[in-house]
C-alpha cells in the first residue's frame, strides 16, 4: 500500500506561527499581522475554510472581503488538544507533547485524555505540556493577557496547560464572549485577548456539517463576530481545524477477530488517526503490514519512525512527545474512521463530524483579519 502524506505549501501560513505574529504586532513589529494597539484571537474550534466557503450564505460577515488565499493550515493530528496548543504556544505537537486525543502514559500503562481527562486520569498539565504560552510570553513582555471562554472551562486541566499566563473570563454566549474581548482590549492597551467559540465543533459533532444546527452555530457565531474591533485594535479569526461527515457506512470498526489486533494492547487517538500501541513481545513490522493489508484504501499505517521522520509531528520531538506517539499510527483516507468495536465504550459511534487526519476539510482554516489587521494587506 503507497502512503498518500498531503504536504504543506512551503509559503503556506501555519497555525503554529499565530502567536509570533501577534506578538510581533504588540512589539510594533514587521510582519504578517500589522502593528496594533491590542490584539484579539478568535478561535471558532472546528471551523475549517472549506466548510466556512461552502456555507458563505449563512456567514456573510465573516467571509466579507476574505480571498481564497486567507487561510491556514492546522498541525498533526488536526485535533483540539494538539492544534489548540499549538496555536496557544506557537510549538508545534512534537514540542508541546499534546500529540493525539487519547494517548498512552506509559508509566502507568493506560490510555489519557488530553483534552478532558487531566483531572480523572490524574495527569499534571505543567508536566504533560511545558512549554510557555503566548500569554506567558505575552506577560513576561509587559503586556495584560485574557482568555475569554466558556465558564465551565476555567480551571479545567486544559486550560491550565493551554492558557495559563491569561486571566480567565467566562461567558455563556458567543456574542458575550466577542463583546467582553474587544472591551478589554480597548480597555488596556497592549494587550492580548483571546475568544474562544466552540459552538460550530459542538453542533458538527453531534449532527454533521451540513445539519440545521451546524448552520444555526454557523449563524450564530457570525453575527457574534459581526461587530467591528475598537479603533486600533487588531482581530484574527481562525480555527485549530475543520471537520468532515463520517456516514455510519464510513465506518472500519475493529471486531474480535481481526487480524489488525493482534498483538495490540491498547488504541489510543481517535477514530479519524488512531495511535496503536503493542504489547512488548509483539513484532512490529508484522503488525504494520498486517494493518496495511487488512486498511488498504481506508488508511495510511506508519511506524512512529516514519511518522516522526516525515515531520508531521514538527521539525523536531521531544523525548516525552516520542513516548506518547502510538508504535502504529493509523491516518483515516477520504472521510473513514476506524472504532475499537471490542472496547465497552462505543459512544464516539454516533459522532457524524470528526477530524483528526489529513484531509484539507480538516487541515485548511480561515485565516481573517479585522480592525487594525485589515490595513493595507
Amino acid at each position: 500500500m503507497s502512503l498518500i502524506l498531503p504536504t504543506v505549501p512551503p509559503s503556506a501560513r501555519i497555525i503554529s506561527g499565530v502567536a509570533a505574529d501577534l506578538l510581533a504586532s504588540l512589539r510594533q513589529s514587521p510582519g504578517p499581522l500589522a502593528p496594533a494597539r491590542s490584539v484579539v484571537l478568535f478561535v471558532v474550534d472546528g471551523l475549517g475554510a472549506l466548510q466556512l466557503r461552502a456555507h458563505a450564505g449563512h456567514a456573510r460577515h465573516l467571509v466579507a472581503g476574505v480571498g481564497k488565499k486567507d487561510i491556514a493550515y492546522s498541525v498533526f493530528p488536526t485535533t483540539t488538544a494538539a492544534a489548540l496548543t499549538s496555536l496557544l504556544t506557537g510549538d508545534e505537537p512534537g514540542q508541546h507533547g499534546l500529540v493525539g486525543y487519547r494517548v498512552l502514559d506509559r508509566a502507568q500503562d493506560r490510555l489519557v485524555n488530553v483534552l478532558s481527562g487531566w483531572e480523572s486520569d490524574g495527569i499534571d498539565p505543567l508536566a504533560w505540556q511545558p512549554r510557555p504560552t503566548v500569554f506567558e510570553q505575552a506577560v513576561a513582555a509587559g503586556h495584560a493577557a485574557f482568555a475569554i471562554g466558556v465558564p465551565e472551562y476555567a480551571s479545567s486541566g486544559f486550560t491550565r496547560a493551554s492558557l495559563r499566563g491569561a486571566e480567565f473570563v467566562g461567558a455563556k454566549t458567543p456574542a458575550a464572549r466577542v463583546g467582553i474581548a474587544y472591551q478589554l482590549a480597548a480597555d488596556n492597551p497592549g494587550a492580548l485577548v483571546y475568544g474562544y467559540l466552540p459552538e460550530v465543533d459542538k453542533a458538527g459533532h453531534r449532527h454533521g456539517v451540513d445539519s440545521a444546527a451546524w448552520i444555526a452555530a454557523l449563524e450564530d457565531i457570525d453575527h457574534a463576530l459581526s461587530i467591528a474591533p475598537p479603533r486600533g485594535v487588531g482581530a484574527l479569526i481562525t480555527a485549530d481545524h475543520g471537520m468532515i461527515d463520517v456516514p455510519s457506512h464510513r465506518q472500519v470498526v475493529l471486531e474480535h477477530g481481526d487480524v489488525r489486533l493482534e498483538g495490540v494492547r491498547h488504541i489510543g487517538g481517535e477514530p479519524r488517526m488512531l495511535h496503536v500501541y503493542l504489547e512488548s513481545d509483539a513484532d512490529r513490522d508484522a503488525v504494520i503490514e498486517q494493518w496495511r493489508r487488512a486498511s488498504d484504501g481506508d488508511g495510511d499505517v506508519l511506524s512512529r519512525a516514519e511518522a516522526i521522520s516525515s515531520g508531521l509531528y514538527g521539525a523536531s520531538v521531544s523525548s516525552d512527545a516520542a513516548s506518547r506517539i502510538g508504535d502504529v499510527l493509523v491516518i483515516s483516507r477520504g472521510n473513514r474512521a476506524f472504532y475499537d468495536g471490542t472496547a465497552e465504550d462505543q459512544r464516539s459511534r454516533g459522532m457524524i463530524g470528526q477530524h483528526g487526519a489529513l484531509t484539507p476539510e480538516e487541515r485548511q482554516v480561515p485565516y481573517i483579519r479585522r480592525g487594525a489587521f485589515d490595513v493595507g494587506r
